[in-house]
């Protein structure tokens, strides 16, 4: 991967555990994309969807699956809860590779 992706890459995954902290521990991938554009990351769902699958791999969230039946199409989304660690890295308490720390000021 190369280094100026690597950064925002970073940077999202941050903003996604952040997100979830201020949605009150969890939210589903639409709320976490909005999210992700308020902070100037104009990102796909699918990789709002990678980035929830990779943070799921770190143990830093649970991700919980919902089938919609109330649409033609059955869309499938995801719902992610924080974890205790997953709380510790967005507050600066632990660090992971792979996600930005965040600034003292936070």
């Amino acid at each position: 991967m190369s280094m100026p992706r690597n950064i925002f890459y970073e940077d999202q995954r941050l903003v996604i555990l952040r997100s979830l902290v201020d949605c009150g521990y969890d939210a589903n991938e639409s709320i976490l994309n909005d999210c992700l554009g308020l902070y100037g990351h104009d990102i796909s769902r699918d990789l709002v969807k990678n980035h929830l699958h990779w943070l799921e791999e770190q143990g830093l969230v649970t991700l919980t699956h919902i089938t919609t039946l109330a649409t033609p199409q059955n869309h499938d989304f995801l719902v992610a809860s924080i974890t205790q660690r997953g709380l510790d890295v967005a507050q600066g308490r632990a660090m992971v590779n792979g996600v930005k720390r965040p600034s003292p000021t936070c």
